[in-house]
């Protein structure tokens, strides 16, 4: 229901104070009946910023989002990157707001935060207990109105370098991950806002100064550019009083309009292509298409959908059935200004992608004759159905999604459009878009191909960017001012914390079946869903003493998710997505994990499905030898990839040759070939149990009626199954340094560590954490302010210890620049061991008792959380005030006590340290650390060691 209310507001001064600041409230909507909505109260502002307030009660915490309409899009050719750098700089102070002090703000609150930045918008947002809401509107208006001072050029080149190591650890470092970058600069014409991505170019980021950046900020991050977005456990009338007093009397910045969308046109296919550290070579086709919001996106989607989506598409047939390719697929990618319809096949090493294109093509048009079915959209429109309700599990959800509704639809109520848009599709519609952007059209055709394999290209590149002529439309950056509000209150004071409200569990209610299956449960009546997850114990461990066979765990989970005795894996999924469900079957260290996910209108089908997946499966030959051979491309893609190598080699080193877990769930190469499935039926047939399994519900039914849902798992027949023992890791005579060579990487991998202990609630293990708390377990840490913040060596820094069942490892990790290996693993040593023989600080103390203390508003409200809750109940056998008697250890912790746990678990000189990177940048100077060198291949196995004293 809405309710529209005029609205004239005319601005005639650059500063306007609190009190003369004239809100108008524009538009209210509440709910009717089921309807899906998210209800709201929209005002607008003197200054133009826009507010709105969504009103939920049901968990004690809010979120607060600020989205600012500036994204990559608004950059210039030559000055790339700096909306996104923008989002770095946001965090690092402003006039009444110390250097690094936002995210210890927060954290103190007991909050979470973060940015993000893309083509067309930045936000900035926090979750926090109710309580803390004016903090949170305290800080983000300091940041919009009281910024620039603050920036210095120190921060500037710090954040910098923490901007490039993050290009370098998920652009230039990652295998394919330029392939985004590559497209857009051929896709569109040069100048084009989308021809470049948002993380920019690193000449351009050098090459930029201080100034510009400020000026990009005057010009765009003005109040009449931004909408601030408040939900949760709020008195909307507060928070419009909170907000005209934070936001009110920050000036107007310069006027922003819209982009108008930039549709792109190709006369004929563009070849391009290059060499990457990659095993599997890859094809990529991007189609131009219209932009998010036109009316053809919708259909677009139904028909990347019926093209290469889900095991029902018709490249999963001709290239991953039949073992073409170990993956293909389709998706219809809009943004404000235009869109992109990208298909994507990467095949098996030493396929030619010349044969992947024609493939491709041929599949394309098979489309033609396959058409769209009833089926087909009946399928899309229960998924997107599914998929929208899902959002609205989190009150942050339901407000990023207002956010973004408003930002670029100029309507938070969108959502019924949206619902309009998705139920009025047509099988023609989805025909006349193929007809209209796909077939016969022209498009930029990628090839990743691995490094010195450049004849396995799809074909000759024959497209170079020319830049000699530009669309760009350049910015107008001349008269630009910095004006500070003028305020009847001292900013400088930081808002004074409202009462906390208390945080109570989940009700909750367990029942034991007669076969040994334990039941753990809650009713949530927030969002019309239900999920259940079911563990069953074992998983990779129950190959501790037959470890030929590691690896098998994985591959039966695998198998599970295909063909069934009544269902083949395309019917099944079809079903499944016809009701807007999901079940996914996968195993881990420990266990086999079930996952299913369902509207509570669509439950009774979907467990019979389930019933269906779990106890008939069919074990077909052809699904097991496709799945073999996915997991040992899997297991030998490994090689390739730093961090796996990096994580797979200090695996190997802490818990020796002959444990299970030295080796990864994946199993190697010699263990996943000698897999029959035989092997694979006897593995299910022993060790799938109900005895020792786990069954959380949570959703919006009572116990009574799903457990009467649940015959099928009562009837499961008992079994007795026996995890083997752990095994006692090997212990560390003295620290070394263990590295890995991996030629002309970007950046290095570090991880250092011993193996600690096993997870409890609330003994040895629980205070261990609230000791590593400051040390690397926030984003205030010692580790993490001194690597990323002070020193620009990485993109986030970290350690923790990682217990379960099983004694489980303290690490400390972080993918570093090359050039500052060495310097790293100093950085890291030197934290390690201040922290064990220093101890923490009382501020550091009491910075992790409000951190840790008044997070717990934000641990029970969405179906997952409270899933993971009453999971861990279940696993470690808790009683329901664990959570209370955690409490009471935080508050009476004493510095002493931290000082004793860190000299106690912080073993620097018995840590083993791995690095993998370049061995010419890398080994030489780690050499020269006071530390001895083992050189390992890629395996783990010693190549040669040096030392240097």
């Amino acid at each position: 229901m809405l309710q529209k209310i005029g609205l004239s507001i005319v601005l005639t001064a650059s500063v306007v104070s609190a009190a003369e600041a004239q809100t108008k409230l524009v538009e209210k909507v509440t709910k009717k009946s089921d309807e899906l909505v998210i209800p709201y109260e929209k005002y607008k502002l003197a200054n133009g910023l826009t507010l709105i307030v969504h009103e939920d009660h049901s968990d004690p915490v809010v979120h607060v989002d600020v989205t600012y309409h500036v994204g990559s899009a608004r950059e210039e050719v030559g000055k790339s990157g700096f909306a996104h750098f923008f989002e770095h700089m946001m965090f690092q102070g402003s006039d009444n707001v110390a250097d690094e002090e936002h995210f210890k703000i927060v954290s103190d609150a007991g909050g979470t935060l973060n940015g993000t930045t893309n083509r067309d918008r930045t936000n900035y947002f926090e979750t926090v207990p109710s309580n803390q809401l004016e903090t949170a509107l305290w800080l983000e208006a300091d940041r919009m109105g009281f910024l620039l001072d603050a920036v210095t050029q120190k921060k500037f080149e710090v954040q910098r370098e923490t901007v490039k190591n993050e290009r370098g650890q998920n652009y230039d470092n990652r295998p394919y991950g330029l392939v985004y970058e590559k497209t857009s600069q051929h896709l569109y014409p040069h100048g084009h806002p989308y021809s470049w991505t948002t993380i920019g170019y690193i000449e351009d980021l050098n090459r930029v100064n201080v100034e510009d950046l400020k000026n990009f900020f005057l010009r765009w991050y003005g109040p009449n550019n931004a909408t601030v977005t408040v939900g949760g456990d709020v008195n909307p009338a507060e928070v419009v009083k909170l907000v005209e007093k934070y936001f009110g009397s920050i000036p107007v910045g310069p006027a922003v309009e819209d982009m108008k969308p930039m549709a792109t046109a190709l006369d004929k296919d563009r070849y391009i292509s290059y060499e990457d550290n990659v095993r599997f070579p890859m094809l990529r086709m991007t189609f131009p298409v219209p932009e998010a919001g036109h009316k053809d996106e919708h259909a677009l989607d139904v028909l990347a959908e019926i093209l290469g989506q889900g095991k029902n598409s018709i490249f999963y047939k001709n290239f991953v059935k039949d073992q073409k390719a170990l993956q293909a697929s389709a998706s219809n990618s809009t943004s404000e200004l235009a869109g992109e319809f990208g298909i994507t096949v990467m095949t098996y090493p030493n396929n030619n992608l010349a044969q992947m294109e024609e493939m491709l093509r041929k599949s394309i048009a098979e489309f033609e004759t396959r058409g769209v079915t009833d089926e087909d959209l009946q399928r899309y429109k229960a998924s997107a159905e599914s998929s929208l309700v899902n959002r609205m599990a989190s009150v942050s959800g339901k407000v990023s999604q207002l956010a973004a509704y408003e930002t670029f639809r100029n309507n938070p109520n969108y959502l019924q459009e949206e619902i309009r848009r998705i139920n009025a599709v047509t099988k023609a519609d989805v025909m006349r878009v193929y007809n209209q952007y796909i077939k016969g059209k022209s498009a930029v055709i990628l090839s990743v191909v691995p490094k010195g394999k450049s004849e396995m290209i799809a074909k000759a590149d024959n497209y170079t960017v020319d830049t000699n002529t530009s669309v760009a439309q350049p910015q107008e950056y001349s008269g630009l001012a910095y004006t500070k509000a003028v305020d009847t209150f001292d900013r400088s004071k930081r808002p004074v914390s409202g009462q906390a409200k208390a945080v109570s569990v989940p009700n909750f209610y367990t029942s034991k079946f007669k076969n040994g299956m334990k039941v753990i449960g809650t009713k949530s009546d927030e969002i019309p869903t239900v999920t259940l997850q079911l563990t069953i114990p074992g998983g990779h461990r129950l190959l501790a003493n037959n470890p030929s066979k590691a690896g098998i765990a994985s591959l039966t989970a695998s198998l599970l998710n295909e063909d069934t005795e009544n269902y083949t894996s395309e019917a099944f999924t079809s079903e499944l997505d016809k009701l807007g469900s999901s079940i996914r079957i996968g195993s881990g260290t420990e266990d086999t994990y079930v996952t299913v996910q369902s509207l509570k209108k669509n439950l009774d089908k979907t467990l019979v499905l389930l019933e269906e997946r779990l106890f008939r499966p069919k074990f077909a030959q052809d699904d097991f030898e496709r799945l073999k051979k996915q997991q040992l491309e899997g297991i030998a893609n490994q090689s390739t990839q730093p961090t796996a190598i990096a994580s797979s080699v200090y695996n190997k080193l802490l818990y020796g040759d002959n444990h299970i877990m030295a080796i990864p769930t994946s199993g190697t190469t010699e263990s996943v070939s000698s897999i029959t499935l035989d092997d694979v039926k006897q593995f299910y047939t022993a060790n799938y149990t109900p005895t020792g399994a786990e069954l959380v519900i949570v959703g919006d039914i009572n116990e009574k009626d799903v457990i009467s849902k649940l015959d099928f798992l009562k009837k499961w027949k008992k079994k007795n199954v026996t995890v083997p023992a752990d095994v006692k890791a090997p212990a560390i005579a003295a620290t070394k340094i263990y590295f890995v060579d991996k030629p002309d990487a970007a950046q290095s991998e570090i991880r250092i560590g011993y193996v600690a202990l096993p997870y409890d609630a609330t003994g040895e293990y629980y205070k261990t954490s609230l000791m590593n708390f400051v040390l690397g377990g926030a984003f205030n840490s010692r580790i993490n302010l001194n690597l990323r913040e002070d020193k620009g060596y990485t993109y986030g820094a970290r350690s923790g210890f990682g217990g379960s069942r099983f004694a489980g490892p303290y690490t400390a990790s972080a993918g570093v620049r090359a050039d500052a290996t060495a310097a790293s693993v100093v950085e890291f040593m030197k934290e390690i061991n201040d922290f064990r023989t220093k101890g923490i600080t009382e501020e550091e103390l009491q910075f992790m008792k409000n951190s840790i203390g008044q997070s717990d508003a934000r641990q029970y409200e969405t179906p997952g959380q409270k899933a993971n809750f009453l999971g861990r109940i279940l696993r470690y056998d808790l009683k329901k005030d664990y959570v209370s008697k955690q409490t009471q250890i935080l508050n009476n912790m004493t510095k002493q006590e931290i000082d004793a746990l860190a000299a106690k678990h912080l073993p620097a000189d018995k840590m083993h340290i791995v690095v993998v990177g370049d061995k010419k940048t890398v080994l030489p100077e780690l050499q020269k650390l006071s530390y001895e060198v083992v050189e390992l291949d890629t395996n783990g196995n010693p190549v040669g060691t040096s030392s240097v004293k």
